[in-house]
């Protein structure tokens, strides 16, 4: 029988551990969900982001009108997010944002999210993978090279998400 035992080589340190860094909250306007219907895929919808604002300890500013989250919803209600818009900081630089990651909670739950009605997002799972991009010669491109995260909150005409920095 073939062993599948793994040698380990012995290492000079550990490997680093993740920690989290808060770079912003965003509060982010929506228009009302386009409603594509079933595909091949799941259901899909489309929903305009035309405006908010974010802040945090080095950055502040203005999300532009423009952007949208594509969204495909799983049979089990599951929603598969990818948005992609834009900030602008209040000293002119513009970061592009690419958004991708899920929404799910149990059935009842995700019926009242999509009523409209308010739930706390302790009774959520809502978690993204952000990439973002901005002018390298900007006081903001440290952001072109972090991996970041956000969770969120999904209001009625709204959603609210706090991004961070794994370091």
């Amino acid at each position: 029988m073939l062993s599948l035992c793994w040698a380990l080589p012995a290492l000079a340190d550990d490997l680093a551990k993740p920690e989290l860094e808060f770079i912003f909250k965003a509060f982010v306007t929506l228009d009302p969900p386009q409603e594509l219907g079933d595909t091949k895929y799941g259901k899909r919808r489309i929903i305009g982001i035309n405006g908010g604002t974010f802040a945090g300890p080095k950055m502040k500013g203005v999300v532009l009108d423009g952007g949208a989250d594509w969204q495909t919803v799983r049979a089990d209600g599951t929603a598969d997010l990818v948005a992609k818009y834009s900030l602008k900081t209040d000293d002119g630089y513009v970061i592009y944002i690419q958004n991708s990651g899920i929404r799910t909670a149990a059935p009842e739950v995700l019926a009242k999210l999509a009523k409209g009605e308010d739930v706390p997002s302790s009774q959520y799972y809502m978690r993204t993978a952000a990439t973002l991009e901005v002018n390298e010669d900007s006081p903001y491109a440290w952001l072109n090279k972090s991996v970041i995260i956000s969770t969120g909150r999904r209001n009625a005409d709204s959603v609210e998400l706090d991004f961070y920095r794994v370091k």
